[in-house]
C-alpha cells in the first residue's frame, strides 16, 4: 500500500491569484511546501511566497513559465525538486478562459484555450509522475462543469474542459496505483474578470439556478482540493461538483 510521506511538496499551477492563491493557502495550512506557478503575475506570486515564508521558513518558491512552452513542464518540475527535493501533490488550476461565438471564432483562439486548460495539464501530469519515482502522489485537475455541459458561446473552451475530464480518468487509469487523479468542477465561485466579465443581469439569471442560491467562494474550491489531494486515500478517477447544485438545473 502506498501513502503520501509526512513531509510534502505541492505544485500548482496559475497559483497567483483568486482560486489558484487560495488553493496554496489551504495547502500550506495542512503542512506543505508549495511550488507557485505563475505566467505574468509574478508580482503577485511573489507577494504570497513571501507571506508563506513569513509563516513557514523556505516553504515556498515561485516558478515563472508559460505552459504553451513545451518545456515548462520539466522547468516547473525541476523548480520543485530543486527548491524541496521531491514532489507529491499536482493541481493544474491555470485556466484560459475567454468567449469563442461561432460567427466570430478564429483558429487563433484555438491554441491558447486547448494549451493551457488541456495540453499543459497532460504533459506536466506526465513529467510529475515520473519525478514521483517509486513514492505515491496525487493529481487534482480543476475542470468545469461546463466540461459536462457546454456553455453557451464557450464553444473552445467546453470542448478543452470536455478533455480534462477524460483525461482525470483515462490518466486515473494508467498511472494507477501510484498516483490518484481526481478533478474538481467548479460552478459559479469568482465571477470571470476582462473580456469574459458577465453582465449584473447575467450573474443574476445564473445563480438563479443554484438551488444554495448564492454563488461559491474560492474556499469552497480549495477545501476540495485538499480533500481529494490529501484525504480521499481510495478515491481516484472522480470528478466533484462544486456547484451549489448547480447541475440539478443545467
Amino acid at each position: 500500500m502506498h501513502s503520501l510521506p509526512a513531509k510534502r511538496t505541492a505544485i500548482v499551477t496559475g497559483g497567483a491569484r483568486r482560486i489558484g492563491a487560495e488553493i496554496i493557502r489551504y495547502l500550506h495550512r495542512r503542512g506543505l511546501n508549495i511550488l507557485i506557478h505563475c505566467r505574468n503575475s509574478t508580482a503577485e506570486a511573489q507577494e504570497l511566497s513571501a507571506l508563506l515564508n513569513q509563516q513557514r521558513a523556505h516553504s515556498a518558491e515561485v516558478v515563472q513559465a508559460d505552459l504553451a512552452d513545451d518545456e515548462a513542464p520539466e522547468k516547473i518540475i525541476q523548480a520543485a525538486i530543486n527548491a524541496f527535493g521531491q514532489v507529491h501533490v499536482l493541481v493544474n488550476n491555470a485556466s484560459s478562459f475567454f468567449p469563442t461565438p461561432i460567427d466570430t471564432v478564429q483558429p487563433s483562439d484555438w491554441a491558447p484555450l486547448i494549451d493551457s486548460n488541456l495540453r499543459a495539464p497532460m504533459w506536466l501530469s506526465l513529467a510529475f509522475a515520473r519525478a514521483l519515482g517509486d513514492q505515491a502522489g496525487s493529481i487534482v485537475n480543476l475542470v468545469d462543469i461546463h466540461g459536462l455541459v457546454p456553455l453557451k458561446d464557450h464553444l473552445i473552451y467546453s470542448q478543452a474542459k470536455a478533455g480534462l475530464i477524460m483525461q482525470t480518468r483515462a490518466l486515473a487509469k494508467d498511472l494507477a496505483p501510484r498516483v490518484r487523479v481526481n478533478g474538481i468542477a467548479p460552478g459559479s465561485i469568482l465571477w470571470p474578470e476582462g473580456e469574459a466579465a458577465q453582465s449584473e443581469k447575467d450573474k443574476l439569471e445564473i445563480l438563479s439556478k443554484v438551488p444554495l442560491a448564492r454563488s461559491g467562494t474560492a474556499q469552497d474550491i480549495a477545501g476540495a482540493v485538499c480533500f481529494m489531494a490529501l484525504d480521499a486515500p481510495y478515491i481516484t478517477g472522480q470528478v466533484l461538483a462544486v456547484d451549489g447544485g448547480r447541475m440539478l438545473n443545467m
